[in-house]
């Protein structure tokens, strides 16, 4: 993730914001919407329709996790922060057994191991024995050294 997808989804999150009743907004400190002012993608074009609920809106992941973030730090109960907690802790085990699943050391060498093979059987089909013929002057010359009793 680069910083441009973080600029935009500064854009997205104040877009969003902006929406919330005031009594909410000023629950987010004034820091933090100073910096996402300052860090957004100015140039970045982004509105929502309050008429549609914000799971339908088409947001980034970015902007998706700082909201969920905005929400656990300044909305949240003390029990929907443990869900919240909770979902999260799954999430990141399950992406933490697809990448041993995916970087799994003994799965990186079979994977190899079929890759020499698979290397080698083509190999092996195109290497085809060639017929070695002498030329003329060889010939010529293992005439003459015969004659002569001479072994090279």
């Amino acid at each position: 993730m680069n910083n441009s997808n973080y600029a935009k989804a500064y854009k997205e999150v104040l877009e969003i914001i902006k929406y919330f009743p005031e009594k909410e907004y000023n629950k987010i400190p004034k820091e933090k919407i100073e910096f996402y002012k300052a860090n957004m993608d100015k140039e970045y074009n982004f509105s929502i329709n309050p008429t549609i609920d914000l799971a339908e809106q088409n947001i980034s992941k970015e902007a998706n996790a700082i909201i969920i973030n905005l929400f656990q730090d300044y909305f949240a109960t003390e029990e929907q922060k443990e869900k919240i907690n909770e979902i999260l802790n799954i999430n990141e085990q399950k992406a933490e057994q697809e990448r041993i699943k995916k970087y799994s050391p003994n799965d990186l060498f079979k994977k190899n191991d079929i890759n020499i093979q698979t290397k080698h059987e083509n190999t092996s089909e195109e290497t085809a024995l060639v017929e070695y013929k002498e030329n003329f002057f060889i010939k010529f010359k293992k005439f003459i050294l015969k004659l002569l009793h001479i072994k090279n």
